[in-house]
């Protein structure tokens, strides 16, 4: 043996081999694979990590490991990492080929089109014809080469990575997806396979499920030689016996069943690794094997807490034929299937173990964060294209660092498959989402170590590099620019009305211009609507660039940029303010009409399938970068910007001040039109939530009634017959939704139940249940047990969840209605949940899942899920009234440089441009669960208007031009990351009323 092995490799036990290969592959999520070989005893079995290596191979000569996935999670969105999924689907890839994963000819050929786009991208029937000639993916694939055509065609600019997650999506519906059959005998004698999975142990005819076992019900797993005895507990509904037992080929058969059922249970059903039991001292009785390692939930725990060293990983298809290529050269890329698994062997001579890798590794490059970047070409797409992959191409702000001159120059000799991404099972949405961009502003690009591979959509996760030599300032330009502004605090506050106004035009263009360009393409809207959006925005448009024109020249003479003999005259802003407020009062009757606007357009919508789909693809635009209807309620929202404004102003003037009576003048004209419209945008308001939580939701029909009022959505874990599971809750002024996300590849979430909040009870039940946060909700008809994550927030839902129960009791009986389709979830906690899908229920929805509409994958749900925390409707309204714009300077990673940018704060969320005159943001930065503080002392930011960022191991430093300006910076964004705890809801008198 020692000929072989060193000392060392000979003593280890088989965890440090498995880790060995995880970190040759910069795999972070290794617990859900294992190491496969054949033993001495020709059965294949798993590597034991905790039984010394030399004890578990006994000719290490002949035996090949193969790296393959061990545990299969009931969904792939669970997998927070890029590079894991891409191995669940070469294994997916390969247990097709190997005929495990069994299905029907129209599954089949939906899954083998995925692969097929994977490898050589878009549909060309030549091509297509030719690479189906040649790559076999299961064994009877030449009848149905056409059908594979046929979807292969509806998948075009789909990229490698959507190819993945559209495979495993499709996979995991299957009956037989991570199966593994075990041969046995029932007690008849009757030929049966055994398998274990996520849920329990299943027993199969040939391929076919006719019994399973959940874990809930299993009270004991053991074997007795070739017998193999399950004890369930007491059911009295049941009429299985108190224990099942089943024949095995040998003790040897069973007791491998055995090992890989105990681990199963553990890695999907514990908190954490279950400890080892004592020696006995005398006498041993029955098998020590026992699990070793990470359960799922301190996997994803792990991952979600940032713990790991990032890897950067780029997916890219495997096989691009010569056509598809920029030169005429033709590829020399072999042409069979790849193998999928990754083999182990040992030579003679050998000092350690070899590993050799994959062949599928020449498909991706990975490297460490300290080991470089893996750069990205400029994306090529037409505007077809461009449409649907809005926001797609992807980069990490916390990964950058200057990029050197060349890199450029390197990238832009390369073609690349546009980046997609979502939050679908990516933990790190701490992370800078940037936009795609097209054209040179492209040419600088890393790639995110968190790809999410979900549809062509805006992602918060993916992104172009900002980093740009041209934006970094030295220390010294810095210092003579700051000394050219003007001392006076009131400056400052005019500047803060020109950066505004400048958004604030911008998102009147997305109306004006941008929408109204698209629309006058296509006939999808009705002429009255069109007519009534457009005559009431033109001519606030109009209003405001002579408003901003005004304003700058303004600025330009109080700076002595122009006439500096009349400066003087000119150190102030309420006169312009005052003349502009009052021919704004002229605009009135046009900002009367944005809530008429509001829901004439959503019953468009609702009413108009193709005005739906218009709308949906509008809002996937890189101009769109908050919801459509958002847009609507924007003048409305600069009122009270411009009240806050003047409040400021006016506080700062002296009584005897020059500017001091036009101040004040202003104040009082705009506090009157704030007043006048104050209730109808209250209104407004909560209709464009509840129609912005709609496209959030599958399952529900009715969600925006009279009446009904949005109060808080969040993340809670509600406590299952699976332990706790993550769920998105939803609290209404009547009904309390619940869902769960990853079910569809559009990251909208699946309403699982809904209870009325009228006679509802709230309870804490820490003691009760042992877990911190812990409450139960006691409604009429049903109860659940959900927990919070921290503190905190469970204050925040019960204190809101009891005012609305407070609420409908004096209303005197229930208000609410059940929401559409979606029947109310009558379980009890100690259930077990089956949210399982069948292939039957694949076919019957084959046409939709074929064509998946985008969503955006960086709305407030998305980042709460996240995040796991939650906001109310007062924290909204409370965003709302704090947005800024303007230049910051952020600090590079891994030097002391700073790089200017243009950056907007609204609806929680930094968007950073490189200059105001951009028309769409290149990245965006979700704020929800962030700390905001000042640089200490032992950060060596010696630097003055500095503040902090931090989410977890994501650090962000930004400084602001003055004093005034980083601590507006400081009060606005103190507002996304201190969210409010009470809510207040509109009374019955201003009921809203659509």
């Amino acid at each position: 043996m020692s000929h072989y092995w060193p000392i060392s490799v000979q003593r280890a036990p088989g965890k440090v081999l498995l880790d060995a290969v995880c970190n040759h592959l910069n795999l972070v999520e290794g617990d859900y694979f294992g190491l496969e070989f054949i033993d001495h005893k020709k059965i294949t079995v798993w590597l034991d990590l905790l039984k010394p290596i030399v004890k578990q191979i006994r000719r290490p000569k002949h035996v090949i490991l193969k790296f393959v996935v061990k545990f299969f999670p009931p969904d792939h969105a669970q997998l927070q990492e890029e590079l894991t999924r891409y191995l669940f689907a070469l294994q997916v890839k390969q247990d097709l080929a190997q005929g495990r994963l069994t299905c029907n000819d129209t599954s089949a050929a939906l899954l083998i089109s995925h692969i097929v786009q994977s490898e050589i991208g878009d549909f060309d029937e030549t091509i297509d014809r030719e690479h189906l000639a040649k790559n076999k993916y299961i064994p009877q694939q030449d009848a149905l080469e056409d059908k594979i055509m046929e979807f292969h065609r509806n998948h075009i600019g789909q990229t490698p990575a959507e190819s993945d997650f559209q495979l495993l999506e499709i996979a995991r519906r299957l009956e037989m997806y991570g199966i593994r059959l075990h041969p046995a005998k029932d007690r008849e004698g009757t030929k049966i396979n055994l398998a274990v999975a996520h849920t329990g142990i299943l027993v199969f005819q040939a391929h076919t499920k006719i019994n399973a076992f959940n874990w809930a019900k299993v009270r004991k797993l053991s074997f007795k030689r070739k017998r193999f005895l399950i004890k369930l507990r007491p059911d009295v509904n049941s009429n299985f016996q108190d224990t099942l037992e089943f024949l095995m080929a040998s003790r040897d058969f069973c007791k491998a069943f055995w090992k890989i059922c105990v681990e199963h249970h553990a890695f999907f059903r514990l908190f954490e690794e279950p400890k080892p039991k004592p020696k006995p001292v005398l006498f041993t009785r029955g098998s020590s094997f026992r699990f070793s390692g990470r359960t799922q939930r301190q996997v994803l725990d792990y991952v979600k807490e940032g713990g790991h060293k990032k890897v950067q990983f780029e997916r890219k298809h495997s096989k691009i034929h010569s056509v598809r290529s920029l030169t005429s050269k033709p590829s020399e890329q072999p042409s069979e299937v790849p193998k999928e698994s990754c083999s182990f062997t040992y030579g003679e001579g050998a000092d350690s173990p070899v590993v050799q890798s994959c062949r599928q590794a020449k498909e991706f490059k990975v490297s460490v964060e300290d080991g470089g970047q893996v750069t990205t070409p400029s994306l090529n797409k037409s505007p077809k294209e461009d449409r649907g992959l809005d926001g797609a191409a992807v980069a990490a702000m916390e990964e950058e660092d200057e990029v050197p001159q060349n890199r450029a120059q390197h990238s832009t000799s390369q073609t690349q498959q546009p980046n997609t991404g979502s939050l679908a099972g990516s933990p790190h949405l701490s992370e800078l989402s940037i936009n795609s961009q097209s054209g040179p502003a492209m040419a600088n690009t890393t790639l995110s170590p968190n790809l999410s591979p979900d549809n062509r959509q805006a992602s918060p996760l993916v992104s172009p590099l900002l980093n740009d030599q041209a934006g970094v300032r030295t220390d010294d330009e810095e210092e003579v620019r700051r000394k050219r502004f003007p001392a006076d605090k009131a400056y400052f506050i005019a500047k803060e009305v020109s950066t505004t106004e400048r958004t604030y035009l911008k998102d009147l263009e997305v109306i004006t211009s941008w929408f109204q360009s698209t629309v006058s393409k296509d006939d999808c809207m009705p002429e009255a609507l069109k007519n009534l959006i457009f005559s009431n925005f033109e001519p606030l448009h109009k209003f405001h660039t002579n408003f901003l024109k005004e304003i700058e020249q303004r600025l330009a003479l109080w700076e002595g940029r122009a006439n500096a003999h009349l400066k003087g005259d000119y150190q102030r802003i309420g006169d312009v303010m005052l003349k502009n407020i009052q021919s704004m009062k002229q605009l009135t009757v046009h900002l009367w009409k944005h809530s008429e606007i509001l829901v004439e357009l959503e019953n468009g919508i609702k009413n108009s399938r193709k005005l739906e789909t218009f709308c949906r693809d509008f809002e996937m635009q890189k101009v769109c970068y908050l919801p459509l209807n958002t847009f609507f309620l924007k003048p409305l929202h600069r009122l009270m910007h411009y009240k806050q404004i003047m409040e400021r102003l006016c506080k700062h003037y002296p009584p005897n001040h020059v500017d001091f009576r036009d101040s004040r003048a202003a104040l009082a004209e705009i506090s009157e039109m704030v007043a006048q419209l104050h209730s109808s945008m209250l209104k407004m308001e909560n209709f464009q939530k509840l129609h912005e939580l709609k496209k959030d939701l599958i399952g529900i029909d009715n969600l925006v009634i009279p009446g009904r009022e949005f109060i808080r959505l969040g993340s809670l874990s509600k406590l299952s017959g699976k332990g706790l599971q993550q769920r998105m809750f939803f609290l209404f002024n009547d009904v309390l939704l619940y869902t769960s996300r990853g079910l569809t590849a559009s990251n909208q979430f699946k309403v699982h139940g809904q209870i009325p909040l009228y006679g509802m009870m709230i309870e804490e039940s820490e003691e009760e249940w042992g877990v911190p946060h812990c409450f139960t909700l006691r409604g009429q008809h049903q109860t659940i047990v959900v927990a919070a994550s921290s503190r905190t927030e469970m204050d925040k839902w019960t204190e809101d969840i009891q005012m609305v129960i407070d609420l409908a009791e004096n209303c005197n009986g229930p208000a609410s209605e059940f929401l559409g389709s979606s029947p109310p979830d009558m379980k009890s906690p100690d259930e077990p949940a089956a949210d399982q899908e069948s292939e039957d229920d694949l076919n019957a929805s084959r046409t939709s899942l074929e064509r998946q509409t985008p969503h955006r994958g960086n709305t407030t749900v998305h980042v709460c899920w996240h995040r796991n925390t939650s906001v109310s409707m007062v924290d909204f309204s409370i965003a709302v009234e704090n947005q800024l714009s303007g230049n910051l300077l952020r600090k590079f990673k891994n030097s002391n440089g700073w790089q200017k940018l243009w950056v907007v704060f609204t609806n929680f969320c930094m968007f950073f441009y490189k200059s105001h005159q951009d028309n769409h943001p290149l990245a965006s930065l979700p704020l929800l669960g962030y700390s905001l503080t000042i640089p200490s002392e032992s950060e060596n930011i010696h630097k003055d208007y500095v503040f902090k960022l931090h989410f977890k191991s994501h650090v962000y430093y930004f400084r602001a031009e003055s004093e005034y300006t980083f601590e507006r910076w400081m009060e606005v964004i103190r507002s996304a990351t201190s969210p409010a705890s009470r809510i207040c809801v509109l009374s019955h008198e201003e009921s809203h009323v659509y």
